[in-house]
């Protein structure tokens, strides 16, 4: 649990105020100091980043006192979408921060989410589709743009911006009764990237691993397109198509949004080394698979030619894998198993020219794992005849070598470049454009910037902008870049849009996101008898009771905290200022059914209560007179379930955990190892065709051997 947030529910006595328009308030100065000094505390804790870009050729990771959070206030100046004047959250000093949920909560949390994911993918199945789209309510503009005419279902527009595991995880959850879902990537398709090594040698077909986006939720509407620029001020997405016409033109059209989805993912990382982009292979996309399987072929057929030299067979029959992560010692591996099993049977030969070669520049290769199992995946690749290099880095990559810092040159006939990630333009812009993005940036590379989130994944500085999967850093407390983590990223966001939750401003002194209720006749006579107020300080009395949430009812003419908001004219959010400081704080008993303090749901349960569920409803409520505002309790929690990678000769190490610091802890090596790892993979798939079709390409490798056909 993150410890700069100001959980709710808290026993401890808590306050909000709204900042006065007049800069000489003596009181609102003191609580800002005050809230300032208890923040600076908290955020001492020091916090170590997990490498987003090649830790295989980077310098060591910097140390736990050199990536400290920032500490430094953000402006209200710098935040998109917002008015200038700002209210703060005042926290009584000797509050406890520290609410981390436990294990058993975490998985119960899940498996009531599952269970309600699983009954709302089942209801879809049996509803027919839509005739109308939001789609249909794209209009030409002046200029000969198509834009969207904003609200023309009535329903909020969700716009997600990829289709990699977090936006994929989203789409499969989120409610599209609703909210109008545009998803717009130039990809159509969403792919178990674990696999991509398997796919590179024809243990997997590719298509294997593929679900159209259109098939994950066909009650969304995709837009084969990339986000070239965002307008966060007017909440506008100028896009154009991925593909063009015959004459190259390209179509452009703006959609606009109440919620943006930022999962685009990240992109190879050449860390600045001359000549990877032009002459390496990656290993990120389906097509980048494709690539390297037939430029595996090719080598294997140039070599066999007659008239082929010695020097020139020991070229091409190199094959070098840069960075020794996961996917760089997987696809070592799996190449290994295909040279020895599948390729020594057709170019018998050709054995005693073929080289696999692994560089990293860490003295030990999977590093994300303990060290004793990396070690015995170093053990075991040296034994399928895979060369290991340690402590090496790449200063150059030519048409035909591979030059290290020793001076050393490799020469190769297939070079595959597993060295880390980067940010994507799009990435890059938004946190040049968002001023609050600055100063939590661990670099001041383009290339190497995140955009920085709180513990609810809001995009600090922006206003309704969520942030999910490798695109992100949580600030405060920083996640691998991993699918398992982007799955459960996308997973929480769309359950916190299903229960109506309005995000509002994003960062680490705001208040967490929130929805109005309104309470009936009985239970608003309940309040005015059980809840006292305290007209002479303001503030907000906490009832002592335990609950998910604080519930804050502001009078008639109350003002409300910053994110208690009414919407304007342009769709945008702006501060509902009065004078009165007449608030008064609801016990839960007063308007809601118990809750007990463990109850691992997002919010506790509203009895007899009318929940708006559209965003604009949420956004008027909470402005409206006698409206009551639950705030969301729970920020993203990470539930880690272990990490494995396979190793080749059918081996594998798993490193199976619950929790980060659970009481589960199991680390494994070799045959049955291999076995698990294939288990959870095929579990894992997002279908019941994927689980099919892999299964068959199995047994298909196993009879019948791997396909070598170049294509």
């Amino acid at each position: 649990m993150l410890l700069h947030h100001v959980p709710c529910g808290l026993k401890a006595d808590i306050s909000l105020k709204l900042a006065p328009r007049h800069a000489g308030d003596v009181q609102s100065r003191e609580n800002l100091q005050r809230f300032r000094k208890l923040k600076q505390g908290l955020l001492r804790r020091e916090t170590v980043l997990m490498k987003a870009a090649g830790p295989d050729l980077e310098d060591p990771p910097k140390t736990k006192s050199d990536l400290r959070v920032p500490t430094k206030k953000t402006d209200s100046s710098q935040q998109v979408g917002t008015s200038s004047a700002v209210s703060k959250l005042t926290v009584k000093e000797g509050t406890n921060m520290n609410t981390k949920w436990t294990l058993p909560e975490l998985v119960l949390d899940q498996l009531v989410d599952s269970a309600v994911d699983v009954g709302r993918h089942l209801g879809r199945q049996l509803k027919g589709l839509p005739s109308t789209s939001v789609l249909d309510n794209l209009l030409k503009g002046e200029d000969g743009k198509l834009l969207m005419r904003r609200g023309g279902t009535g329903r909020p527009v969700v716009l997600i911006l990829g289709t990699g595991w977090a936006a994929h995880s989203c789409v499969k959850v989120i409610d599209t009764e609703m909210y109008d879902v545009v998803v717009v990537s130039p990809r159509n398709f969403f792919f178990f990237t674990p696999m991509l090594p398997s796919t590179a040698v024809g243990t997997v077909e590719f298509r294997s691993l593929l679900e159209p986006i259109r098939t994950s939720n066909e009650f969304v509407a995709y837009l084969d397109a990339t986000c070239e620029q965002l307008d966060l001020k007017n909440k506008v997405a100028t896009c154009s198509a991925a593909s063009g016409y015959e004459n190259g033109e390209r179509p452009t059209f703006e959609v606009p949004y109440d919620i943006l989805v930022v999962s685009v993912g990240e992109q190879p990382a050449t860390l600045g080394v001359p000549g990877v982009d032009q002459y390496c292979y990656f290993m990120k996309e389906i097509t980048d698979t494709v690539n390297i399987r037939n430029r595996i072929g090719k080598c294997f057929e140039l070599a066999s030619l007659p008239g082929t030299t010695t020097e020139d067979k020991e070229r091409l029959l190199n094959f070098v894998v840069v960075g020794g992560g996961p996917t760089g010692v997987e696809f070592s591996g799996t190449l290994s198993d295909y040279v020895r099993g599948d390729l020594k049977r057709k170019y018998p030969q050709l054995m005693k020219y073929v080289k696999v070669t692994l560089l990293q520049s860490a003295q030990t290769i999977l590093t994300q794992f303990k060290a004793g199992l990396a070690q015995k995946a170093l053990e075991n690749l040296s034994n399928t005849g895979v060369q290991v290099m340690t402590g090496v880095r790449v200063v150059e990559v030519t048409q035909s070598l591979v030059i290290l810092k020793d001076g050393r040159k490799l020469r190769y006939g297939l070079c595959v470049w597993s060295a880390g990630n980067a940010a994507r333009p799009l990435v890059q812009n938004l946190t040049s454009v968002i001023p609050s993005q600055a100063e939590y940036q661990m670099s001041p590379a383009p290339t190497s910037r995140k955009l920085a989130v709180d513990g609810y994944l809001r995009v600090i500085g922006a206003e309704d902008v969520i942030a999910i999967g490798d695109c992100s850093l949580r600030v405060g407390d920083p996640l691998p870049s991993t699918a398992q983590v982007a799955g459960q990223q996308g997973a929480y966001l769309a359950h916190l849009l299903n229960r109506g939750f309005v995000l509002g401003m994003g960062g680490l002194e705001q208040p967490p996101p929130f929805r109005a209720v309104m309470p009936n006749m009985f239970q608003s006579l309940l309040r005015g008898l059980q809840a006292p107020t305290s007209k002479a300080t303001g503030d907000l009395h906490h009832d002592a009771s335990p609950t998910n949430l604080d519930i804050i009812t502001p009078s008639s003419s109350a003002g409300l905290p910053q994110q208690h908001l009414q919407q304007d004219g342009s769709n945008s959010l702006t501060p509902h200022h009065a004078t009165s400081t007449d608030n008064t704080i609801v016990g839960p008993d007063s308007v809601m059914s118990s809750s007990s303090s463990n109850s691992s749901s997002l919010v506790v349960t509203v009895g007899d209560v009318d929940v708006g569920s559209s965003y604009d409803q949420q956004k008027q409520l909470a402005a409206a007179p006698g409206a009551t505002l639950e705030y969301c309790r729970r920020p993203f929690d990470f539930l880690s379930l272990g990490i494995m990678a396979y190793v080749g000769d059918n081996k594998a190490l798993t490193q199976l955990e619950a929790g980060s610091n659970g009481p589960v802890n199991i680390n494994l090596y070799g045959s049955f190892a291999f076995l698990l790892w294939r288990s959870v993979y095929i579990t894992k798939q997002v279908s019941l065709r994927n689980r099919v079709l892999i299964l068959f390409d199995w047994l298909k490798a196993k009879v019948f051997g791997r396909d070598m056909s170049m294509f």
